[in-house]
């Protein structure tokens, strides 16, 4: 029996049924249309698991059965007594067995409804007559509802699902991971690139800890977020439940049977719940993407300068023409999905929160679509995690590289002078180093001239570029996940 917890984070965990209907190739089907189902199928299979067709019939059917549930257990509804202790057990082992042979059944009825809903209110009622259940009892299967009463909280609790049970942990192993490095290269010293052009140098922990901290922020922003979801029939108004029985509190009712899936009850809609929370669902999915995207681009950039080392794999082949090559694949193939998920993301969460008057069926299209958005995410963070697991750091080109680029103490210099007030320092500066390669005795003679006081100048004469990275270690470490 659904739980029933008011105010339930929307990612808290759900009892699942035993096991889950799937028509997914693991090995990848060649003549399947999209990536997932083929080549990525394994991968993908966690998301299949939670956003398939048949994972919305299974939540469907476990919509309709917690509702005749809900109805024979209030004292208004005199005509339905509260179940008898064997078809209640048979209720709950249905919803925890539904497999792929209820799914094929309820095909077999849809093709004779063509409505994919009213094929699930059909099929628990032939399952309820089958074990002797009373003919007009079954008819509270389904009462007063619209079928975007059982389609919105099964949508939503299939996003509840595929978040918690798929990309979540990936999405916090990628930034558990990424922090773990940040923290053992803290004070390693790494060139900086600013419009492409050499900068005050960094740590190569410093600069994974940005993502690592931007990825934290967006999965607690969706830990925060609510999913919504309504039960209040046709457009929104409890008009059959109140002409069927007037002395029913339904809006309470309503309340209790929604938040008892975790969700937050969304009291006004029209016929379908409005979708803004998923839409902030997708939109902090879409900006996570963004910040992988960034940060696969970057990983990219550190390998074609050597600053990362790529680990060789055996058997793999770079190139079919140059044999020399390890070629950053797994940021590339992250790259790409990321951009595939956010652009659905952008797409349905946009498309989402727009219907004609009380409502239009063009959502039932889209919403289709939201696990293959995710889907997309979740290759991206696998290959991510994937590409990162085979870099390791190359110190003694980054030391090298940094020994080369003196210029990038004009900084500190200029600073220093701007404190003890002498003249001109961002000038005098840019004339010694913009645009021209400048040495270790080009910026300590200039530093010798300057006449700082002898402590000032102590610390400029023994600054080198390497040792230039300001408080990046501490930074770190200041703010390393509790």
């Amino acid at each position: 029996m659904v739980e029933r917890q008011a105010g339930v984070q929307f990612l808290a965990g759900a009892a699942q049924p035993a096991h889950y209907c799937l028509t997914v190739n693991p090995t990848g089907a060649t003549g399947a249309l999209s990536p997932l189902d083929g080549r990525y199928a394994s991968q993908a299979e966690p998301y299949a698991r939670a956003f398939s067709e048949e994972a919305l019939f299974r939540q469907r059917f476990r919509v309709e059965v917690e509702w005749l549930r809900t109805l024979s257990h209030h004292p208004g509804l005199g005509e339905l007594p509260p179940l008898a202790a064997d078809v209640d057990r048979r209720l709950g082992a249905w919803v925890e067995g539904f497999g792929p042979e209820d799914v094929a059944r309820i095909k077999e009825v849809e093709r004779r409804t063509n409505h994919d809903v009213k094929a699930v209110e059909y099929y628990l009622k032939e399952r309820l007559a089958g074990i002797g259940f009373d003919a007009g009892q079954a008819e509270f299967v389904h009462f007063a509802c619209t079928s975007e009463d059982i389609n919105n909280l099964s949508h939503a609790l299939m996003l509840k699902e595929g978040l918690e049970r798929a990309w979540l942990p990936q999405a916090e192993a990628l930034a558990a991971e990424v922090w773990a490095l940040a923290l053992e290269h803290k004070d390693l010293p790494m060139p900086s690139h600013t419009h492409g052009q050499p900068a005050s140098p960094t740590t190569l922990g410093k600069e994974l800890a940005v993502f690592a901290a931007r990825w934290d922020r967006q999965v607690a922003h969706l830990r925060a977020t609510r999913l919504l979801g309504k039960f209040n029939g046709a457009v929104g108004t409890f008009a059959a439940h109140a002409v069927a029985y007037p002395d029913v509190d339904w809006p309470a009712l309503s309340r209790t049977f929604v938040e008892g899936f975790g969700l937050a009850w969304n009291p006004l809609t029209t016929q379908i719940e409005s979708h803004d929370a998923l839409a902030e669902v997708f939109h902090a999915l879409a900006r996570f993407n963004a910040i992988l995207l960034d940060f696969c681009r970057d990983m990219w950039e550190y390998i074609s300068r050597s600053y990362l080392r790529q680990r060789a794999v055996a058997g793999e082949v770079g190139s079919s023409t140059m044999p020399h090559k390890v070629n950053p694949i797994d940021f590339e193939n992250a790259e790409a999905n990321a951009g595939i998920s956010s652009a659905l993301l952008e797409h349905l969460a946009s498309k989402l929160m727009v219907s004609r008057m009380q409502r239009d069926l063009s959502d039932s299209s889209a919403i289709r679509n939201m696990g293959v958005a995710v889907g997309h995410s979740g290759l991206a963070l696998a290959s991510a995690r994937k590409g990162l697991s085979k870099v390791r750091p190359a110190p003694e080109v980054m030391a090298a590289e940094l020994d080369a680029q003196w210029e990038v103490l004009a900084e500190p210099v200029q600073t220093v002078m701007r404190r003890f007030g002498l003249p001109e320092p961002y000038e005098r500066l840019k004339e010694l180093t913009r645009g021209q390669a400048v040495s270790a005795d080009d910026v300590r003679d200039f530093v010798k001239g300057l006449g700082l006081p002898a402590d000032a100048e102590r610390r400029l004469m023994k600054l080198v570029p390497a040792g230039y990275t300001g408080l990046a270690a501490e930074l770190v470490e200041r703010h390393r996940p509790a």
